[in-house]
């Protein structure tokens, strides 16, 4: 009897992970360079802080309009193109001279780059090519971020402390560039391309046809989803999700460890090891999110993730220590396990538009992530500690808990179907 052939879905999945992965350099480097930028060029730790924030910001204001612009033009092309916008931004960081161009290449062009192959893009991946196991692969899609981290912040942390930053950010220019052959030659926008069903699909299903508008309809979408409770709950959980992981930990947890003693390379290794547990954590929640309520994994999440923070403070020393580890260990798990259930929630609620309403609600997930970013250096550069910090997310993360149980369990008409 012949073997199955692998279903093309999951090369799909594969050069996905990649592409992904290849990507998770530039956001590796933001934590990595905030004392580097400090003491070379005498900017304030609010200031580069602030760069960050546009970036974090414009990476999920991007993301919704980057879904429909794949509805209209493709994934292949939208990918490839973010990828060189990427690796111009981070390229260009080695002639600054200003805290505005720092702004402008690291703020803009990489954030406007990375919000265009943000989750959304995992997510109309999994929406266009599964109808099974689609829990499973968004875990292991948001699992591929964390694994470029910890591929990419030992490597760049290890050179900016051998040689300078400006190496390191011609790295992730390099990087960035170095999959766009891979999205460009293996990477296909639909099933019906390669004449196959989408995976556990029972009938065969027609490449769409091209939508136009992709501007106006990602804002039609956004108007139609904010009249919607579920909408405004699941914004803020992930705000605050964005805010305790992208904004605090990957961008304050090196400088904080820092201010504690603790070398730089150590504290991006710790950081690293976050990454590895954050791939068993993601993939793991898709699992749970195949086979429990979305809404109660959410409020367990966000509860031990602020239990954790509320510890940290008293944990930071010059060296590793075993409590120390079981907070890495402990925080990777949990770093993006809210994906998968929150997706599925989006998917549930708005069906066919949760790839643009998840990248709006991936929006507020940013936006929370670019005001702690700048939030979290201000308090620094006032109170001398990151301590304050830890404790307000800690508590934010408590209230996520709580708004997660209130979201209605109720499949509703996809937003915008006829």
């Amino acid at each position: 009897m012949p073997r199955a052939r692998l279903h093309r879905a999951w090369w799909v999945v594969a050069v996905t992970f990649v592409t992904i992965i290849g990507a998770a350099a530039f956001r590796s480097l933001p934590g990595i360079l905030v004392d580097p930028l400090h003491e070379d060029f005498g900017w304030s730790r609010g200031t580069i802080g602030a760069a960050v924030s546009v970036n974090l910001a414009l990476y999920g204001l991007t993301a919704p309009f980057a879904a429909a612009l794949m509805d209209r033009f493709g994934i292949r092309r939208v990918v490839a193109t973010a990828l060189v916008v990427i690796a111009l931004g981070s390229g260009l960081t080695v002639w600054m001279e200003s805290a505005w161009q720092l702004i402008l290449c690291w703020g803009l062009l990489v954030g406007i780059g990375s919000g265009s192959m943000a989750l959304a893009f995992a997510a109309t991946v999994t929406n266009r090519w599964f109808t099974e196991r689609r829990g499973l692969v968004t875990g292991v899609l948001t699992a591929a971020a964390a694994s470029g981290q910890l591929i990419f912040l030992p490597l760049l942390s290890w050179i900016v402390e051998t040689y300078d930053w400006r190496p390191a950010a011609v790295t992730v220019a390099l990087a960035a560039l170095a999959v766009v052959p891979f999205v460009w030659l293996l990477l296909r926008d639909h099933p019906a391309d390669v004449g196959q069903k989408p995976y556990g699909a029972k009938e065969f299903v027609p490449k769409p046809a091209p939508v136009p508008g992709a501007a106006r309809r990602a804002l039609t979408m956004l108007r139609s989803a904010v009249r919607s409770g579920p909408f405004w709950l699941l914004a803020g959980t992930f705000a605050i999700c964005g805010a305790s992981t992208n904004g605090l930990i990957q961008t304050h947890f090196i400088p904080a460890a820092h201010d504690h003693g603790m070398p730089l390379t150590t504290a991006a290794s710790m950081l690293a090891v976050i990454g590895v547990f954050d791939v068993v954590g993601t993939i793991a929640s898709g699992w749970f999110t195949d086979r429990f309520e979305p809404r109660r994994l959410l409020a367990v999440y966000y509860a031990l993730r602020g239990v954790s923070l509320l510890f940290l403070p008293m944990l930071l020393a010059p060296s590793i220590h075993p409590p120390m580890i079981f907070f890495i260990v402990f925080y990777g798990l949990d770093w993006v396990a809210t994906v998968p259930p929150t997706l599925a929630l989006c998917r549930e609620h708005y069906g066919d538009d949760s790839a643009i309403v998840f990248g709006w609600v991936l929006a507020s997930h940013q936006v929370g992530a670019a005001l702690v970013a700048f939030l979290g250096g201000a308090a620094r550069d006032t109170f001398g500690s990151y301590e304050v910090v830890w404790y307000a997310s800690g508590a934010l993360c408590a209230a996520a808990a709580l708004m997660a149980l209130v979201i209605r369990r109720r499949p509703t008409t996809a937003l915008g179907a006829s």
